[in-house]
């Protein structure tokens, strides 16, 4: 299949460049956008190049979700790259880490300047003479839907904005171009305008009927999908009656954030994400099911429920997936590379295996009974770091005779989906990795001197645990000295996604939870193979009753989603939009003690790093040199 990036290098180098002066709201180059929009093929390269200033989900150094919570962390000798930076709190206003405001570098440009594209294609794509009504309003309308995706990452990202409404004239005086931060109920506000706009007009297709070219344009369902998502964000904690920014006020003396909570924003999100799964379903996307993987071989159950939840992230363009973000896609030279466990002698030099999951989010996944470990009254807790023998009984999860942690025992399906460890079995991904008996397959050895564990200074994973989940189920070693990458599409907008949102805010707008708040979420959890929510506290947690009230079945929701999405990137914007990152991200780091031999003393635990976050942390800083060039523009707090 052909994505839409792969023309993007072209677009890219036939159009415009942008300063990063204010909020770069002035178009350059004014004299060629007659040319830019000659006829239908430029007008497409124009419009492609909008879809390329999005933001870019598969960099760990442009997409601050990867590494922003420590959910994922590099090695001690990977902390001096931009995202670990960001991470560990060594952030400023002078040289941000991870700069949309201003733009940085050479995948990260300014998101106002993205929005300017937009606003310049929407100004005269509806002028193109070889196009005709419906390609016209159809891609007017996905640039108005880029721009409102635009504004909300910032507003996401920074807090109050400037929204670019309309580009400033060529002649606008520098005073002009200077404009205030609004408050950010107006910033949501007109971000829902612009997709209401957008659905109202019913231009874009419901799906992708020409998937040799157009893979990765917009949909309906994304409008859908995107409104549904803003409206959870609005009525979130961050957003809705944050008190802790009272003194952090605009222009006029007024508060940025509204100071008084909203309950009924949590009834208009609820509908939102019911009307969004209703489109969504009519338009053919729902979960990615076992019987949506496809494989020459009969696989037994626990394998196949492993590889189709891995599918529901890295199959190419798969019935989940609401918008795949292919800008920047999941490709050799990032994440894959960083995810894949080397898995025989020799194939050393074919992956670099840097992303290590620490202790804080190996946790988090439940037991196989489908409650945290630290509830169930079967598990043993207190000894999950003993050392414990493959057995029979789990030859699909550990290879058996072979030594590793306990807590590496009876542990959920998404916990092997989603984490590769020290003689965990890892099917497929290997010339000789399938064999007839799943259960004889390769697996990491990755105690020191292992060839899973440290090739080269800067090389190795430092907790033991290993981001299998972002490996393509198609990416394969060739032979024990290279790979064949098959890229993917970033999944940035998931089915699954709409399901635990919509729980969420049933469950908020509620005064209890009951059977429709249970029934969203118990979708999610019947494709993971555990049972639903009141079943499975009531057989095996501590605390029975956990689901029965609002706050504790907002708790069981928060930790559906930081496992469903492990590794993905959600827990870093979940955690800010919940503000429980200020209890849950002042921590240590921990892993195994890679640098060990003997079994024994690999399997005692390491801190790797010190995790701080502050009520600054929540946004990220307005960089300076904008600030020096627009004195009206306010900080952030803390910065």
């Amino acid at each position: 299949m052909k994505y839409i990036h792969k023309i993007w290098l072209v677009a890219v180098a036939g159009l415009f460049l942008y300063s990063c002066d204010y909020l770069d709201v002035v178009p350059d180059n004014v004299a060629t956008l007659d040319n830019a929009f000659a006829d239908r093929y430029t007008t497409e390269q124009f419009l492609v190049n909008c879809y390329w200033g999005m933001p870019k989900s598969a960099g760990w150094n442009e997409n601050p979700g990867v590494f922003g919570a420590l959910e994922m962390c590099f090695n001690k000798e990977g902390q001096t790259q931009g995202g670990m930076q960001f991470a560990l709190g060594f952030d400023n206003a002078v040289s941000p880490r991870i700069d949309y405001w201003g733009g940085k570098g050479d995948m990260i440009r300014t998101l106002y300047g993205g929005i300017n594209d937009c606003n310049t294609f929407m100004e005269h794509v509806m002028d193109v003479g070889d196009l005709n009504t419906f390609q016209k309003n159809r891609m007017f309308n996905e640039a108005k839907l880029i721009k409102a995706y635009m504004h909300f990452y910032l507003l996401s990202f920074y807090g109050p904005i400037c929204p670019l409404r309309e580009n400033m004239p060529v002649n606008a005086s520098t005073q002009g171009v200077r404009v205030y931060r609004e408050k950010v109920d107006d910033g949501f506000a007109y971000v829902l305008q612009l997709i209401d706009e957008v659905i109202a007009s019913n231009a874009l297709p419901a799906t992708i009927l020409n998937t040799t070219t157009e893979l990765g344009r917009f949909t309906q369902s994304v409008a859908y999908f995107l409104r549904a998502k803003v409206l959870i964000y609005w009525a979130s904690p961050l957003f809705n009656g944050n008190t802790d920014y009272n003194s952090f006020l605009d222009h006029n003396g007024e508060p940025f954030f509204n100071q008084t909570y909203d309950p009924t924003r949590w009834e208009r999100a609820a509908e939102a994400c019911k009307q969004a799964i209703d489109v969504c379903t009519t338009n053919g996307i729902r979960l990615y099911q076992p019987s949506d993987y496809v494989t020459a071989k009969i696989l037994p159950e626990e394998i196949l429920q492993i590889q189709t939840l891995r599918g529901s992230v890295s199959e190419r363009w798969n019935v989940e997936i609401v918008w795949g973000n292919s800008s920047y896609p999941a490709s050799w030279g990032n994440i894959q590379s960083e995810s894949m466990a080397r898995l025989e002698q020799g194939t050393a030099a074919s992956a670099a295996s840097r992303f290590s999951v620490p202790f804080a989010h190996v946790d988090r996944f439940y037991s196989k009974n489908g409650v945290p470990i630290d509830e169930d009254r079967e598990y043993d807790y207190s000894n999950r770091f003993n050392i414990r023998t493959g057995d029979f009984e789990h030859r699909y999860y550990v290879r058996q005779n072979e030594q590793t942690a306990a807590m590496n025992f009876d542990r959920e399906p998404r916990f092997y989906s989603t984490l590769g460890f020290d003689r965990g079995i890892w099917y497929g991904n290997h010339y000789n990795n399938t064999p007839d008996d799943p259960a004889e397959c390769l697996f990491p050895r990755a105690r020191f001197g292992e060839f899973s564990s440290v090739f080269q200074p800067g090389e190795y994973n430092v907790t033991g645990y290993f981001t299998k989940k972002l490996v393509s189920l198609e990416t394969m070693y060739r032979d024990p000295q290279s790979v064949a990458w098959v890229s993917y599409p970033w999944p940035d907008m998931r089915f699954a996604d709409l399901l635990l949102w919509c729980s969420e805010a049933l469950n908020e707008a509620k005064a209890a939870p009951d059977a429709e708040v249970y029934e969203y979420i118990d979708r999610v959890r019947e494709r993971a193979g555990l049972e639903g929510v009141a079943e499975s506290w009531q057989k095996y947690s501590n605390n029975p009753n956990k689901p029965a009230t609002k706050a504790g079945m907002r708790e069981i929701i928060q930790r559906e989603r930081n496992i469903e999405f492990a590794c993905e990137g959600i827990y870093y914007w979940d955690s800010h939009r919940w503000k429980t990152a200020l209890r849950e991200q002042n921590r240590l780091i921990q892993g195994w003690n890679v640098s060990a031999t003997d079994v024994n003393e690999y399997y005692t635990v390491a801190t790797v790093y010190t995790q701080r976050f502050t009520v600054r942390d929540y946004f990220a800083p307005i960089p300076e040199n904008d600030i020096v060039n627009n004195p009206q523009l306010v900080q952030n707090p803390g910065w």
